[in-house]
């Protein structure tokens, strides 16, 4: 490199007409090769910066599987598995705190779970129609997620028993047209899987 710098300045200098000498042209080539160095610094650290956010993801992602794979053992035999419980509850506008009246309802999907240890929730989160697309599907995962973390601290029900998932605005249970449309659409549906029980079993 040092030889490819210092012949483009000696020529540069000849074009010019000036009467460098060679410490003049070592230095510049020192100043050149310090640019470089630190271009080449910069970008070595960026790289560092890329591996640790790759390194995070990672984790991220054996960690997800780590759960996942812990879901899928303690629902094995989920093809046999039923519905045993459906409950609805709404929230305010833009909010996604759990009032009394949701708690009542979900009072009970956590006393179903703790009796049914089997058990999972499906708890799909929804919002009315006012906003963008990619707000309400925060939102409805901010609703969802408030549910679990309720069934969690009050019924000790493991987070690997309940899926949570955002629908936004995408799956409206009313239209725009129908009375108190959008309050209706301001929701979050839990559904409760289980094996059946054995008194099922047996009549079967």
């Amino acid at each position: 490199m040092k030889q490819t710098l210092l012949a483009i300045l000696a020529v540069s200098l000849l074009v010019a007409g000036c009467g460098a000498n060679k410490k003049y042209v070592d230095a510049q080539v020192a100043a050149a090769e310090e640019r470089s160095n630190s271009k080449l610094t910069a970008v070595s650290s960026k790289t560092d910066e890329n591996a640790e956010q790759l390194a995070r993801l990672q984790s991220l992602s054996s960690e997800l599987s780590r759960k996942t794979d812990m879901a899928l053992n303690q629902a094995a035999g989920f093809e046999k598995y039923q519905v045993i419980w459906q409950g609805e509850i709404n929230f305010g506008f833009d909010q996604y705190d759990i009032d009394p009246e949701a708690q009542a309802i979900l009072d009970e999907a956590g006393r179903q779970m703790t009796s049914r240890k089997q058990a999972i929730a499906e708890i799909a989160g929804y919002t009315d129609r006012i906003g963008s697309r990619e707000y309400n599907y925060v939102l409805g995962e901010r609703r969802a997620n408030a549910v679990k973390r309720y069934l969690g601290d009050n019924f000790s029900v493991g987070m690997f028993r309940m899926f949570t998932v955002s629908y936004g605005k995408d799956k409206a249970d009313q239209m725009p047209d129908q009375p108190q449309a959008g309050a209706k659409n301001r929701r979050v549906t839990v559904t409760l899987w289980a094996p059946p029980s054995t008194e099922t079993a047996a009549a079967n």
